[in-house]
């Protein structure tokens, strides 16, 4: 019964395991760049920008307008001949007027070509998220990988010294070793099982912390292994000029501080339009009915020859439109002579405003040289550290195998053994932190570059 159920168990956690998604590079950062809340705001800020492009349209167009107004009145009021009587009159008025612009200084057409600059540095702002998003992606996805081989450098160590401690027991129940190399034995490799523990949390750590900047649960997330292997330690690119070039032509950034320097060009233009004429049009028609209440809608159009009678004609709502409707038509120009300096200043300010935009885009080319050059020495400090750990690591694992033999001959005490042991952990982890530190360091470069950092 216990082996059937020892077997269901292991069934179940192998099924587990293999159900359990693996998140790869690629899909990290594809999912960030779609669910990031920053990214999904950047976006939404590229839409607002992108309404206001059509209400700057919009200034182009005339408007329409229609009005409808209603008034009554009631009690005593004037007549024609000057005698107050008692009447309840009302009276209603329609109206359908249009004005628009033909010209005011070019301000329509500059606000429309800023409302289109603004958008294109929406998306600027956009794209620089993505980009920071992606890197910091990287970054993690890649520290959860350094924590997993040095766990299982780790578990190499503790299964040694496992193998070491029923080594050293068989000696010491054979008198070939005191029980103070026994323990000495035994601490090791407690201490061997404690860094297992650390090197877990390490790497629970590093996957919160990913999955964390994807804003998932971290439960039961786990990512896939890459193939980092040996990278090369040769540089991608010959010196940072290179890639500064190629940076300065599609850095979000330094395109982003020259939209901004293109806006304020559009500035000026906009507040030089103020010393220009404004000549606008308008265009109306109108109706309106008026009526006595208690007599009927007619009016008076001549006498009847034989009855000597009124002749009336209907005078209703309808008709009364019809013949009281009006049009009418203007052209209005606004000639601007004197207003306090306030164009002046307003140019005068937007002049500032380019210098200002000037400075900023040189301080950003300038920004951009100095973290290249950084990131660029980095790499290449990297490439060398790797190299030495290369160097280290083989020297120390020729020193473990002599050690190794050594100790199982009998010619090496437990605590020379453990040095020499102690030397590799330490090539193996220096080793480990070299490389991913390179393979991020020249994933920094291509970022800078252009080029996928997620490949």
């Amino acid at each position: 019964m216990k082996t059937k159920i020892a077997l269901f168990t292991a069934i179940f956690t192998s099924l587990a395991v293999f159900s359990q998604k693996q998140w790869t590079l690629k899909e990290c950062v594809d999912y960030a760049l779609e669910n990031n809340i920053t990214i999904k705001q950047n976006r939404l800020n590229v839409n607002l920008a992108e309404k206001d492009v059509e209400i700057a349209k919009g200034n182009f167009l005339p408007d329409l307008g229609f009005s409808n107004s209603h008034r009554g009145s009631f009690g005593l009021s004037s007549g024609v001949s000057g005698v107050n009587t008692s009447q309840d009159r009302y009276s209603t008025n329609f109206a359908l007027g249009t004005q628009g612009t033909i010209f005011n200084g070019f301000r329509n057409l500059n606000s429309k070509k800023q409302a289109l600059l603004n958008v294109k540095g929406s998306e600027l702002d956009l794209a620089k998220i993505e980009n920071d998003i992606s890197l910091n992606v990287v970054n993690e996805y890649l520290n959860v990988l350094f924590a997993k081989e040095n766990l299982a450098v780790a578990k190499v160590q503790a299964e040694i010294s496992k193998k070491q401690i029923e080594r050293a027991k068989a000696q010491y129940e054979g008198g070939a070793i005191p029980k103070g190399d026994l323990l000495n034995v035994e601490s090791t490799a407690a201490n061997d099982i404690q860094n297992v523990v650390i090197q877990e949390n390490t790497l629970s750590i590093a996957l919160l912390r990913l999955s964390q900047l994807l804003q998932i649960s971290s439960e039961d997330f786990a990512v896939s292994d890459i193939e980092v292997g040996s990278p090369s330690a040769a540089l991608l690119y010959d010196n940072s000029s290179v890639v500064y070039e190629k940076a300065l032509t599609q850095w979000p950034d330094i395109e982003r501080a020259e939209l901004n320097l293109e806006n304020a060009d559009l500035g000026i233009e906009l507040a030089k339009g103020a010393y220009l004429p404004t000549l606008t049009y308008s265009a109306n028609a109108g109706t309106s009915y008026f009526t006595v209440f208690g007599e009927p809608d007619r009016r008076v159009i001549g006498v009847d020859p034989v009855t000597q009678l009124p002749i009336y004609e209907s005078y209703g709502f309808f008709k009364q439109l019809d013949n009281n409707l009006s049009y009418g038509v203007g052209l209005s120009l606004n000639i601007p002579i004197f207003n306090r300096f306030q164009t002046k200043n307003r140019v005068a300010k937007s002049t500032i405003d380019k210098e200002v935009s000037e400075l900023a885009l040189e301080n950003q080319k300038l920004q951009l040289e100095q973290e290249i050059e950084s990131a660029f020495l980095d790499a290449k400090a990297a490439a060398k550290t790797y190299e030495a750990a290369k160097i280290s690591l083989e020297a120390q694992q020729e020193a473990f195998k002599n050690a190794q033999v050594s100790y199982d001959y009998g010619s090496m005490t437990q605590f020379d053994f453990d040095q020499v042991r102690n030397r590799l952990v330490n090539a193996e982890g220096a080793m480990i932190r070299a490389k991913y530190d390179y393979v991020f360091k020249t994933k920094v470069l291509k970022f800078y570059y252009g080029e996928s950092i997620v490949d």
